[in-house]
């Protein structure tokens, strides 16, 4: 069922060769198995208010694989067939995982975050040819209706737009006055406007297309959202439905609860997670449509757990931080788990976590390109904090670097290098929608280079040390620095400027940025921050500080040397941690080590608690040392 360390995943790997498991060759073929096993278990809970009395929802499976059924032929109806694009803006619904799964077997499902900005939107729209849209309709507030009507109106091969009303899942009087309140409904685009839940119900609920049960492209998922043009990486049902075994076989089983305020739009909670319930029979709870941002879900949070006897909690570590803000406030004895991912955990924060509310951190690494999962920290085994653990079997995880000639060479033990990684969710050749974002993605034309940096330990753990890529990641969101920083190259007083992210407690990194100024300039850090709020197009972007610098760190062809200025950051923060904490001790400098990353280096300035420094400086990811009892790992 589970797995206590990497010789037991080799050892699950090599019963048999992946290619001889019996397995599902679709996701049609996946769900169906499940309900006829377990037709009247619950398969989805939804509610669209916080509370733990509030009115829900729940399908079972039997009635999850008919609405699926009407979903799939509905898009079918609308000329959708294996190879056009149904793309999903929408919040978490009911209706939601039943049109990501419809339109996964009809097509090819396209999720896009409904927080990115139209103009965004509308890229990734034109990006993948999309023909139909599903989304909102107009509801107070919200503006995803508002957003993707003007996202339509650029991208002109949209030809039907299929609304969904949260209307329905109110009762008597609200369900009356939102009609009386609610905006209106947006139509400037060229798109046929219909309804949703009406198109279905005129549906049959049985499929009226053959499965053939084949493996092929059924879902695009974009990488972040940075503006522009963005990476739209293809996932098969190989990969969807390796990710499903995996949940199947180590975590879940029928008799599971799985409380999940993560978006669907985000492969954590699609492939992941609803995978897992598809192929395991489990049970999964989406809270609000906005999940962990839905209002009153922190503070309801125990509770929910005890209305539907959760036994797993997926989160990510922004999530953990909020909710050990609150008191521990029911009953949560039938939880086990909490399946953790997007960004490593603090060690603080996983300590206090787990000694809350008795559960089990599990840690896990995955990304979009590889259709999710790599690895996790064992359930049943040892757990090394900031590791992101063992691969999961058929993942094969290699450590390379290149020598002179570019070639790559696999890394020794504890050595730091490129993480590449070959499983069944990798589509090796085809990551990417656009040809040429392939080349040079991949070693040896099987392992897809992450672009994260990392090494693997002689018991088999994968480590994380950084980022080839310059990506800062909020609370799991991906932000691209040169956003940023062509903003502020945009001011006429700005020579050159470098964004990268902070550490934050909260969010694992923010992002911030330094300039340097024309000769004569006189712009000023504040200036330059209200310069950022009107020309960084996303929200998320917007950097929380900016530094004016008489020259910024520089590599030898004048590129801007931005592991400097991440040792800059870290000292700024981690020094201000310590202020306000009132504690006596400083960073006296940031190494870069081999094994560990970016190091801060503390100094006692006085009496000082250790315990307490460790209490305040474990709410960070980064690590940090003594530097009077620290080995030299500098690089």
């Amino acid at each position: 069922m589970t797995f206590a360390s990497r010789q037991d995943a080799l050892d699950i790997q090599n019963e048999m060769p992946w290619a001889e498991r019996d397995r599902p060759g679709s996701l049609y073929q996946m769900l169906r198995t499940t309900v006829d096993a377990f037709p009247d278990r619950p398969a989805i809970s939804y509610q669209l208010m916080s509370g733990a009395s509030d009115p829900a929802q729940t399908m079972t499976w039997q009635q999850f694989h008919e609405q699926v059924c009407r979903a799939a032929n509905l898009f079918r109806s609308l000329k959708i067939n294996e190879g056009d694009v149904v793309a999903l803006i929408m919040p978490n619904t009911l209706e939601t995982a039943v049109a990501t799964i419809g339109a996964a077997i009809a097509g090819i499902v396209n999720p896009i975050n409904p927080l990115l900005e139209p103009e965004q939107i509308a890229a990734i729209l034109r990006e993948t040819d999309a023909r139909v849209v599903v989304t909102l309709r107009a509801f107070p507030k919200t503006d995803i209706a508002q957003k993707t009507a003007e996202a339509v109106r650029h991208a002109p091969r949209v030809h039907t737009v299929l609304e969904v009303d949260l209307n329905r899942y109110l009762t008597p009087p609200k369900s009356w006055i939102v009609p009386l309140i609610r905006p209106k409904n947006p139509g400037n685009h060229h798109a046929d406007v219909k309804c949703f839940t009406r198109e279905l119900a005129a549906q049959s609920i049985t499929l009226k297309f053959d499965d053939p049960g084949t493996d092929r492209v059924a879902a695009y998922f974009h990488t972040g959202g940075t503006t522009g043009m963005p990476k739209v990486a293809q996932h098969r049902y190989a990969g969807m439905v390796y990710n499903g075994w995996l949940g199947h076989r180590l975590l879940f089983t029928e008799q599971d609860s799985v409380m999940c305020p993560l978006p669907l739009f985000h492969v954590f909670a699609c492939h992941v997670i609803l995978m897992a319930m598809i192929k395991s029979g489990a049970h999964v709870v989406f809270p609000t449509p906005a999940g962990y941002r839905g209002e009153g879900v922190f503070d309801n949070f125990w509770k929910l757990c005890e209305r539907w006897k959760t036994t797993f909690v997926i989160t990510v570590p922004t999530a953990v931080s909020a909710l050990m803000q609150r008191k521990v406030d029911a009953d949560v004895s039938s939880v086990k788990n909490a399946f953790s991912g997007s960004a490593p955990m603090p060690l603080e924060l996983f300590k206090r976590f787990e000694s809350a509310t008795g559960m089990t951190v599990i840690e896990g690494y995955g990304l979009t390109e590889a259709t999710c999962l790599v690895s996790c920290n064992p359930p049943e085994g040892s757990k090394k904090v900031g590791s992101v653990g063992v691969p999961f079997p058929y993942t094969d995880v290699r450590i390379y670097k290149t020598d002179a000639s570019g070639a790559p060479v696999e890394c020794a033990i504890d050595e730091v290098g490129e993480i590449c990684i070959s499983n069944p969710g990798v589509y090796a050749g085809n990551t990417y929608t656009e040809a040429a974002k392939n080349a040079d993605l991949y070693h040896h034309d099987t392992y897809l280079r992450t672009g994260d940096l990392g090494r693997v330990d002689a018991d088999g753990y994968l480590w994380i040390t950084g980022r080839a890529k310059d990506l800062i990641i909020r609370g799991g969101h991906n932000i691209d620095p040169a956003d940023i920083e062509e903003a502020l190259m945009a001011h006429h007083d700005v020579a050159m400027a470098g964004a990268i992210g902070q550490p934050d407690a909260h969010s694992g990194e923010l992002p911030c940025a330094y300039v340097e100024l024309v000769e004569g300039a006189t712009a000023t850090a504040e200036e330059l921050l209200e310069h950022c709020k009107v020309h960084v197009h996303e929200r998320a972007a917007v950097p929380r500080h900016v530094e004016v610098l008489d020259e910024l760190p520089k590599t030898a062809v004048g590129k801007v040397f931005k592991p400097d200025l991440r040792k800059r950051a870290i000292t700024r923060i981690y020094d201000a941690a310590l202020a306000e904490a009132g504690l006596e001790a400083r960073v006296s400098e940031v190494i870069d080590s081999k094994k560990r990353g970016l190091v801060a280096r503390l100094e006692r300035t006085g009496n000082v608690d250790e315990a307490q420094v460790g209490h305040v400086l474990g709410q960070f990811t980064r690590p940090w040392e003594w530097a009077d009892a620290a080995q030299d790992e500098a690089a």
